[in-house]
């Protein structure tokens, strides 16, 4: 079924093509669970321990074409995303105001900015104006490791790259400015740990001022 972006251009998945066998990237604790699914589980966890209420954002979809080959049943032939994605994830936990992102990459030097797009950079500049911890969750799958990564020097990366700057960010920073998490059993991507280290971040930096 084709969905097109709001602006009328095709979107195309990046999952692998049907003649493939679906990635499993994850060598952790879900093995087999591609990291949002590992991240949904997560997130049952912290609900479930009430850790944290953290969801995936669902995207509007308009249903622009349906056939009925049986008058039981309905088939989606053609659908439009109604706005651009923003971020992959949003929620409170204690107190705070999350949104971030999960991306991955099998770069083992580098992460590439071509994963984000300018309104996925708009939305969590705008995030941080108003005070939200906004994040990154990104992964090296290569070589099976995990960083929560703050949003400041992702956008501060983009902006560089749009004045003709490196067009990824080098894992030497990532590991620099980042939180390097440790994936185990329950929950599988333990994003909370990273979140921990940025609040206390932010309360250092404001402490400082």
């Amino acid at each position: 079924m084709p969905i097109h972006y709001p602006n009328g251009n095709l979107y195309a998945h990046s999952a692998q093509t049907p003649a493939q066998p679906k990635r499993a990237t994850t060598l952790y604790g879900g093995r087999g669970m591609t990291l949002e699914d590992e991240i949904n589980n997560s997130n049952a966890y912290y609900l479930q321990t009430g850790k944290a209420v953290v969801y995936k954002k669902p995207i509007p979809i308009q249903v622009v074409r349906v056939d009925y080959p049986q008058r039981s049943k309905a088939v989606i032939r053609e659908a439009y995303y109604k706005t651009p994605s923003t971020t992959d994830y949003n929620g409170v936990y204690q107190g705070y105001y999350l949104d971030f992102e999960a991306k991955e990459t099998k770069n083992k030097a580098s992460f590439p900015l071509k994963n984000f797009h300018q309104h996925q950079i708009d939305h969590m500049r705008a995030c941080l104006l108003q005070d939200g911890i906004c994040f990154v969750v990104m992964r090296f799958a290569t070589l099976h490791r995990l960083f929560v990564y703050p949003a400041s020097p992702v956008i501060a990366a983009w902006d560089e790259q749009i004045k003709g700057g490196r067009k990824s960010i080098v894992l030497d920073e990532i590991e620099e400015n980042g939180f390097e998490i440790k994936p185990q059993l329950s929950p599988a991507v333990p994003y909370l740990d990273g979140v921990d280290w940025l609040i206390a971040k932010k309360a250092g930096t404001q402490r400082g001022k």
